[in-house]
């Protein structure tokens, strides 16, 4: 005789399934963004804490609605429904409930603000793969269930971090580097994000037109100066890819040699703002057009 089903633990576990998917996107995205080039603003930690623990009580509060207005109904519809036609509860019914529940939402939002079909699709598809999982996990009847996801659910979500960090390390994922440029790269317009300009030509040239000026001792949010002339310029290919530099000498304009970022097909030349430490870039990237 089967145990008589507890929809207050479906309620429980579904809605730690909830959280414990989130949980496992933002480890994949951070190691995601590690294999990205870094961005010209570095993230604070303490802020970015402080949003992440905000964010988890919210995203707690989003899964507990969701699951008991989507998942509990769904397993009670897959439990009668399985019962009254096929004699017996299988675990079919619950994606097959969700995806029923989800869709008149979805359908509404995307008719109202006049969403195409393909992207209402795949969204209706992913929301009833997420809220099934939840489904399909609490259907188990033991009492313990709710402790068994979340030590299972925690390690699955540690280790996800662990072989990933280990995998960034060893070389399994492709951790970030700079392109290797070359001279042959440099030829062509620069330009940063106040429309600043740098020109390279193949013989050595170069222009600049309202570019900034940052010394190690400026602070990052500080204003920077602005320098125009004309003058030559040198590629150094240094021991790798992290120590190649680009030397641009314009009288009137005092720059130390600018470092390599972006990627091969949105090469960038940068400098630091501040302290070495301080991760905060002041950057030109190529215009698109004229990408080799």
């Amino acid at each position: 005789m089967h145990q008589k089903r507890s929809y207050g633990r479906v309620l429980s576990v579904s809605t730690l399934v909830g959280c414990l998917e989130v949980a496992l996107a933002i480890v994949v995205v951070l190691l995601y963004v590690r294999t990205q080039p870094p961005p010209d603003t570095p993230v604070d930690p303490t802020a970015l804490l402080a949003g992440l623990l905000s964010f988890g009580l919210l995203i707690g509060v989003i899964a507990f609605v969701l699951s008991l207005v989507f998942v509990l109904p769904a397993v009670a519809l897959a439990d009668l429904l399985g019962r009254r036609i096929g004699r017996r509860e299988a675990w079919w019914w619950v994606p097959l409930m969700t995806a029923v529940l989800v869709a008149p939402p979805i359908a509404t939002f995307a008719a109202y603000n006049r969403v195409e079909a393909r992207p209402t699709l795949v969204f209706w598809a992913a929301a009833m793969a997420a809220l099934s999982v939840g489904g399909l996990v609490a259907r188990p009847r033991h009492p313990g269930l709710v402790r068994q996801v979340a030590l299972w659910g925690t390690a699955v979500v540690a280790g996800t971090g662990l072989l990933g960090a280990l995998g960034l390390t060893v070389g399994l994922l492709p951790a970030y580097e700079p392109p290797a440029i070359g001279p042959a790269t440099m030829a062509g317009t620069w330009v940063d994000h106040t429309s600043g300009t740098l020109v390279f030509t193949s013989d050595g040239r170069v222009t600049a037109s309202s570019v900034g000026e940052h010394n190690s001792d400026d602070h990052p949010s500080g204003p920077s100066r602005r320098c125009s002339g004309s003058g030559t310029w040198s590629y150094e290919p240094g021991r790798d890819v992290w120590t190649q530099e680009v030397r641009i000498r314009v009288p009137g304009c005092s720059w130390p040699a600018w470092r390599v970022g972006g990627t091969d097909h949105k090469p960038s030349i940068h400098q630091i703002i501040g302290h070495q430490d301080s991760g905060k870039r002041y950057t030109l990237r190529r215009k698109a057009a004229e990408a080799p």
